[in-house]
């Protein structure tokens, strides 16, 4: 496994070892002791998920509040997404900032991001499907959303390159705060 810190702390792309022939693939997508020399984590994960999104659909940028704050490890098993993690911790120095990837099923990356950073990922593909495990479990009370479109927060979301004129957003998404009025 090979992880790249990115220009935020805690944030890590991760490209594991994937063994390929005539016949497919193989490669481990979750290595409990691997992870943790990666990233220096040690949290517990405590849920699965999995979406699946048709093309255009942009779901994010979701987060929890504390005690409920999840750290998320993100990939896609079929299509392809731009992934993304902004910084909303009030006393970090890249509060506010982002970075993005990525995430395929063909370069099998996957993308830690720690609790206290929002979550969001455009489909670029006809389908993805979109898996993550979490630290903690889903808790709508402490659930939040900031815009994805926030000018302050400036994300380059890659969707003319893909043929996207407009995202398709779910209500929630819709009613995104920006982050200068966002609980964090």
């Amino acid at each position: 496994m090979q992880a790249t810190p990115l220009a935020i702390a805690d944030v890590v792309l991760i490209e594991p070892k994937v063994f390929g022939d005539s016949r497919g693939f193989f490669y481990e997508s979750f290595n409990q002791q691997a992870f943790e020399q990666a990233t220096g984590v040690r949290l517990p994960f405590v849920q699965d998920n999995h979406s699946r999104s048709r093309r255009g659909v942009l779901r994010g940028l979701h987060y929890q509040l504390p005690p409920k704050a999840q750290g998320k490890l993100v990939r896609v098993v079929r299509g392809a997404v731009f992934d993304v993690a902004v910084d909303i911790r009030r006393d970090s120095p890249t509060h506010g900032q982002w970075v993005g990837a990525e995430l395929s099923e063909d370069n099998h990356r996957q993308l830690w991001i720690p609790p206290g950073l929002a979550h969001g990922f455009v489909v670029l593909s006809e389908t993805a499907d979109f898996l993550y495990k979490t630290t903690d479990t889903y808790s709508p009370a402490h659930e939040r959303c900031i815009r994805w479109d926030d000018p302050a927060i400036g994300i380059d979301w890659p969707l003319a390159a893909h043929g996207i004129a407009e995202p398709l957003l779910s209500d929630k998404d819709r009613a995104g705060r920006l982050l200068a009025e966002a609980e964090c």
